[in-house]
């Protein structure tokens, strides 16, 4: 039987400036639905708390201000089956919420329930090519009030101590190595989604454990773009991007946040299954990215030449 996890359907954060936070996550463009809980279009999201609030996990004892990773399981079955797993070798807990909870091989407070998350009921953005209209006549490609929203949280990068440790203790869980970067850590994938990767585990010094980036899928790369132009244009701080991955193939945007790490946006990430045999690069630049553009103001010929940045 098959531990049918999804990914994940929401991060926990005990935060320094919990107004700060609130505002940069409804920016970045999710909703808030009440008692510090923010929303994308298909009901994955983040929690915000005061990082003193007394019902948070333990803080992990370093700078990192996420406190729960909340993974949306498939059915019951799986979740019985995760506990039976996890109870081999460490407490686990049913709360009154229904969420199962343990901690990992890395400090990390994990949670398990079965997914809350909503149909998307919108389509791809869409693209007009010779031999492949698909696109409407007259129908605009991007207009200046687009809709750019984040519609499900795609995945979580987590700083560890030693990943193969950690990337054990997530095998027990189902999830596979999809591609990997030498010395560095793998891209991982659970049994219940094609996506690439919901999980990124990047080796690095104990004291920097914790999270270090988060995204939510977008609708296309126009999306991602127009999401991040807008963010900027709030006053953000772009940190890596727009490009294109190599492992995974989605398009990026980074943002710097109060929340103590970087947050993303993606789109087109690859889908695998089973019969995907994950590849091994080395570190670096060129396995990083495709292609890396660099965001400016908005410029025209005949204008002034465009400041570097």
């Amino acid at each position: 039987m098959t531990m049918n996890i999804i990914g994940p359907d929401y991060l926990v954060f005990g935060v320094d400036d919990l107004e700060a936070c609130t505002q940069y996550l409804l920016d970045y463009g999710l909703s808030a639905v009440g008692d510090g809980r923010f929303e994308a279009l298909d009901g994955t999201g983040v929690h915000l708390r005061h990082r003193d609030d007394p019902s948070l996990p333990v803080a992990m004892g370093t700078a990192t201000q996420l406190r729960e990773t909340v993974y949306g399981v498939g059915d019951e079955d799986s979740l019985r089956l995760i506990e039976r797993e996890m109870s081999q070798d460490r407490p686990v807990t049913r709360g009154e919420d229904g969420i199962l909870r343990c901690i990992d091989d890395m400090g990390f407070a994990l949670g398990f329930r079965i997914s809350q998350r909503r149909d998307v009921l919108l389509p791809a953005e869409r693209s007009n090519a010779p031999g492949d209209a698909n696109r409407a006549v007259n129908l605009l490609g991007v207009t200046e009030d687009m809709a750019a929203l984040p519609r499900s949280l795609s995945h979580v990068v987590y700083f560890v101590p030693d990943s193969a440790k950690a990337e054990a203790f997530y095998a027990r869980l189902g999830f596979v190595c999809t591609d990997r970067f030498i010395g560095v850590g793998p891209f991982m994938r659970p049994a219940g989604t094609q996506d690439h990767h919901t999980l990124f585990l990047i080796q690095t010094p104990p004291f920097m454990k914790g999270v270090e980036h988060f995204t939510f899928h977008m609708g296309g790369p126009t999306e991602v773009m127009t999401a991040g132009t807008r963010l900027v244009e709030k006053g953000y701080q772009s940190f890596w991007g727009p490009g294109r991955h190599k492992l995974g193939s989605n398009w990026f945007w980074y943002f710097n946040s109060p929340l103590g790490c970087h947050v993303e946006y993606d789109a087109d990430m690859d889908l695998h299954d089973d019969s995907w045999v994950a590849r091994v690069a080395a570190p670096g630049a060129d396995n990083s990215q495709y292609f890396l553009l660099t965001h400016r103001e908005k410029w025209a010929p005949g204008g002034a030449e465009p400041k570097a940045e």
